[in-house]
């Protein structure tokens, strides 16, 4: 019987570490989506585990699951919303669009379609306060179309919409229209912020994005000490690696004492591993599933991007500039042209590879930009290469 309950007890803590690992890969689960029975199975344990360790609440239903995350910081602009097609990062008009969509759909009837839809966004781009902002939608040209489809398929993805009829590209050739179901569960469990955005008063964007995340401040140790907690958490399970550099005294104090405890945590409910550093921490997963930037990836961009990653960090912690990286992948773009793409040997197209690779890296807290430079930060230095040791063996 005990080696029974022992395979219970395994098969049970395996599926509640598949279940998080799907929250935290996809926060918003619809019915339809594979892992969905699972979170529902064991909704009680993550609801707390949650709760008590990050802050994050967790809605189950038989529709949907929503794992309520905040952020730890509000200012990374490395993981942009980007199209369901192409992967293109969304720019200001698109993120625009997915507001005013939404603001439209939460007025609509349990279907729309994308002329009406489109109607509702071009009237409410219209506003006066957003036209004195420069921004302009009148859905004339082809353009127009294709960043209002890009918004609309990432409202697919999400689960806002369901197609029933019709092709998005048809829409943007302007030849038909599609049909949606409007699901209004998921439509209102998309926003996570503390308060309301109709509460703030605040008008600068850097000003209002501050009032719509914080969090009410703590009033005892207990309270201040909880939210440390969740702070550290919420980064170890977020950020690539948390560096002790960017962590304030008290915060530094309470991880020197509960690192262990918490870390430990963290792998029994996802599995990931603590790696352990003097400059900091970054828990590793071993199933490569849980992030949205791999390092090393194959193809062109990702072999630059390491070449880019071991250079820099083979300059022994000085700024390195643009102009050396896009110098080293113009050489490496000749020495590896039987493998890189063609176009990459174009006069100037160094530069679009550079930046792809250093947003990566950046994505990943690999290095500091600095003015028309960059420096490495300490976790880069797993990609640095040495030359090798060779030792006389008697």
């Amino acid at each position: 019987m005990s080696g029974l309950t022992d395979a219970l007890a395994a098969s049970r803590a395996d599926e509640s570490r598949r279940a998080a690992r799907a929250l935290l890969r996809r926060p918003l689960l619809r019915q339809t989506d594979g892992d969905f029975v699972l979170v529902r199975r064991h909704a009680p344990l993550l609801r707390d585990w949650f709760e008590r360790n990050t802050g994050w609440h967790l809605i189950v239903d038989s529709e949907m699951a929503r794992l309520v995350k905040t952020v730890a910081g509000p200012g990374d602009p490395t993981h942009p919303a980007r199209d369901v097609k192409s992967k293109q990062a969304f720019g200001r008009r698109r993120y625009v669009l997915v507001c005013l969509a939404l603001a439209a759909l939460s007025r609509a009837e349990a279907q729309i379609t994308l002329g009406r839809l489109a109607e509702q966004v071009v009237l409410g781009a219209s506003d006066p306060r957003l036209t004195s902002a420069g921004v302009v939608f009148l859905l004339e040209g082809r353009d127009e179309r294709a960043d209002l489809v890009a918004v609309v398929r990432l409202l697919i993805d999400i689960g806002v919409l369901g197609r029933v009829a019709g092709d998005e590209d048809a829409f943007v050739k302007d030849t038909g229209d599609v049909l949606y179901d409007v699901r209004r569960r998921v439509l209102g469990a998309l926003l996570t912020s503390p308060r309301g955005p109709s509460t703030i008063e605040a008008i600068a964007f850097d000003e209002r994005l501050k009032a719509l995340t914080r969090e009410l401040p703590p009033t005892t140790d207990d309270l201040r000490n909880q939210r440390i907690r969740h702070h550290l958490t919420r980064r170890l399970l977020e950020d690539p690696v948390l560096y002790y550099d960017d962590l304030d005294e008290a915060e530094r104090a309470y991880l020197v004492g509960q690192r262990a405890a918490i870390t430990a945590r963290i792998t029994e409910l996802t599995g990931l591993v603590a790696e352990v550093r003097a400059e900091g921490i970054a828990m590793v997963d071993p199933y490569d599933d849980l992030t949205d930037v791999r390092m090393p990836e194959s193809g062109t961009e990702g072999h630059a991007t390491l070449l880019v990653a071991e250079y820099v960090a083979s300059q022994s912690g000085r700024e390195v500039a643009l102009e050396e990286i896009h110098d080293l992948l113009r050489r490496k773009a000749v020495e590896h042209k039987s493998y890189w793409r063609r176009d990459v040997a174009d006069p100037g197209a160094e530069r679009g590879l550079a930046a792809t690779a250093l947003t990566r890296l950046l994505a990943l807290q690999l290095i500091l930009p600095a003015g028309d430079a960059v420096i490495a930060r300490p976790a880069l230095a797993r990609y640095g290469v040495t030359e090798p040791t060779i030792q006389d063996t008697l």
